[in-house]
């Protein structure tokens, strides 16, 4: 990836939306002020990749809105969803490590995020040591959500990991409201076929359970959270 490609803006961490819940929080002005020219906005476009599994990581990126899927490929040629990356989340922390990244990171809706070159973080480490805390933490939580993933969404009958899909994706205001994905990538993130993410959706639509239209997927979070154990 280049270090400043032609649609790249550089970001003003001053005035970002979500500074307070972002990667650089705690940091004072003086640190922003030395690094914050080097980090770049992107424009997050559906389809697109942020960064492709295997490939040399030079850098992290913060999601600032939108959304983004990880996926990672079986030796069989199939594919997992292990994770989908919403506002202020982290991606890329193994180039920390700097090994390669991990898994394809594309875009499922639009957004924009901010690429750290690996250097600002090293000396961002070095100026400010509790920004090394706050990576690890991070990092902790990237890991107990692929672990949620992992646990919740791949076991049981496919309606009830639909049902903790949308759970787990939705809001908790009111009626619950989740971002709409193909049936594809519901059969991707749950370990189940495209038909059984399918029927299982139309299952609990038609029981009243869950609704959808072009702006996602929408439910009662309490009725729905009752049938988990159904």
């Amino acid at each position: 990836m280049p270090r400043k490609a032609a649609w790249c803006d550089l970001s003003d961490c001053f005035a970002c939306t979500i500074r307070d819940s972002a990667l650089f929080s705690g940091l004072r002005e003086a640190d922003l002020a030395v690094v914050h020219g080097a980090i770049e906005e992107i424009p997050l476009r559906p389809g697109h990749w942020l960064y492709r599994g295997g490939q040399s990581a030079d850098s992290v990126f913060t999601v600032r809105g939108g959304l983004v899927k990880l996926v990672q490929y079986l030796p069989n040629g199939d594919h997992r969803i292990v994770r989908i990356a919403r506002s202020s989340d982290v991606l890329g922390l193994e180039a920390t490590l700097r090994q390669p990244y991990q898994h394809d990171a594309i875009v499922v809706q639009a957004g924009l995020a901010c690429r750290i070159p690996i250097e600002v973080l090293d000396e961002l480490n070095a100026r400010n040591p509790a920004l090394h805390q706050e990576l690890m933490r991070r990092w902790q939580s990237a890991l107990s959500e692929a672990e949620a993933w992992l646990t919740e969404l791949s076991t049981g009958s496919a309606r009830h990991r639909v049902i903790r899909l949308v759970l787990r994706l939705s809001d908790e205001q009111g009626r619950g409201s989740a971002p709409l994905f193909s049936r594809k990538d519901m059969g991707a993130m749950l370990g189940v076929t495209t038909e059984s993410a399918s029927r299982a959706v139309a299952e609990l639509k038609r029981a009243g359970l869950l609704g959808e239209d072009a702006r996602g997927f929408w439910c009662d979070r309490e009725a729905l959270a009752q049938r988990v154990t159904d």
